[in-house]
């Protein structure tokens, strides 16, 4: 099948929600992606800083095959063993102390809505501006664009979601005083430690240590959505950690499965829901679960976390150099451009997948980058 029969077959059966690259993809194998044509791209974007170990990865590929012939779904109503032993890893390398499985990021938000609601019976939120927490309708009222919100403004007011700029304390501290005089309503500020959709935007150092503090003096709880920052993409397993920051909520997903669907919102001591207050068919299968766990291990095995910094460092250094207005946390880095959806048509001529938030290209590649693939990158942009 050519690429206009690809797309023709999109445009009459598929639902028109995506404004796609012009690529069609068949198989991938490690940083590099080739389509229909036989062309082979390297991939830079990771299908949005999902794909952590590549494609296929051996460590991925054995684990959905051993596990897929012992166990794929049974649902919630019976223990699995990989559901659990992958709770305990999460808990410990993030210092919480619960896990809840979603099937994606925006689900994993919305349990952390619902728990923050739970726990503290009110009911407003502070997001940021330029934010992105999702697209079901709880995560889109914290989701800042007006063409993602607008359209279904209609069914929810979203009258309890509050907006306040991004790395802008004093902003978070006048909006507490003006919920101080409505009855203290804020359950929780909910905010991205580096803000990826709205193009790797990255607040400065005191930036989550002082919100850290102003949400602990007024009893209002912290909820950190690393869906795209956490699991070695800055540099760090959990971006929160290069602040010493510790919320009370996290929300994850994308790198955590390697590509597999799979998220998580886990939670301190101290929070939890009873049950039956929360729940879901497909979420936390042992297929999932096992996948995640394999993914985790092999980032910690091999070191992916100290390559995702040090290749980084390498790419954002070289393309500063070069003279690019460029910014970065690990293997996070957003270029800016003049025409950014212009510039990644032309990288995909030359063999290089990148994605766009308006005008800043984006640059979320797999962990296993090596140095000579930043090297080819580098010698095309």
């Amino acid at each position: 099948m050519n690429f206009p029969e690809i797309k023709n077959l999109e445009e009459r059966y598929y639902a028109n929600v995506f404004g796609r690259l012009p690529v069609a993809v068949t198989h991938g194998k490690g940083i590099y992606l080739w389509d229909v044509s036989g062309k082979k791209y390297l991939d830079c974007f990771a299908g949005i800083a999902v794909s952590s170990l590549g494609h296929a990865h051996p460590a991925i590929v054995k684990t959905i095959a051993a596990q897929a012939k012992e166990l794929i779904h049974v649902s919630n109503w019976l223990y699995t063993i990989p559901q659990l032993e992958l709770a305990k890893l999460l808990c410990k390398i993030s210092g919480m102390n619960k896990a809840f499985f979603t099937n994606d990021g925006t689900e994993a938000v919305e349990c952390a809505l619902k728990l923050a609601h739970r726990m503290t019976g009110k009911t407003k939120f502070i997001s940021t501006r330029g934010a992105f927490h999702g697209r079901t309708l709880g995560s889109l009222g914290l989701t800042h664009s007006e063409k993602c919100r607008k359209p279904f403004e209609k069914i929810l007011k979203y009258k309890n979601i509050v907006f306040i700029d991004y790395n802008d304390c004093d902003a978070l501290r006048n909006a507490i005083k003006d919920d101080k005089k409505n009855n203290n309503k804020i359950a929780a500020v909910i905010l991205e430690p580096i803000q990826g959709e709205a193009g790797v935007v990255i607040p400065g150092e005191n930036y989550l240590p002082e919100v850290r503090e102003i949400t602990k003096e007024n009893d209002i709880l912290l909820i950190a959505d690393e869906v795209q920052t956490g699991f070695g993409r800055t540099g760090k397993m959990f971006a929160y950690e290069h602040r010493g920051v510790k919320p009370d909520i996290l929300c994850l997903a994308k790198g955590i499965g390697g590509g597999f669907p799979i998220g998580a919102c886990l939670f301190r001591e101290g929070l939890d829901f009873e049950k039956g207050e929360h729940g879901g068919t497909f979420i936390g299968s042992p297929l999932a679960c096992a996948v995640s766990k394999a993914v985790i291990e092999t980032i910690i095995k091999d070191k992916l976390i100290v390559n995702s910094e040090k290749q980084g460092r390498y790419l954002l250094e070289n393309l500063l150099d070069a003279g690019f207005d460029a910014r970065g946390k690990g293997l996070m880095i957003g270029i800016n451009t003049n025409d950014g959806k212009k510039k990644v048509m032309e990288l995909i001529e030359k063999g290089i997948l990148t994605i766009h938030s308006e005008n800043t290209v984006r640059i979320i590649p797999p962990l296993i980058i090596e140095k000579q693939h930043c090297d080819e990158f580098l010698g095309k942009i």
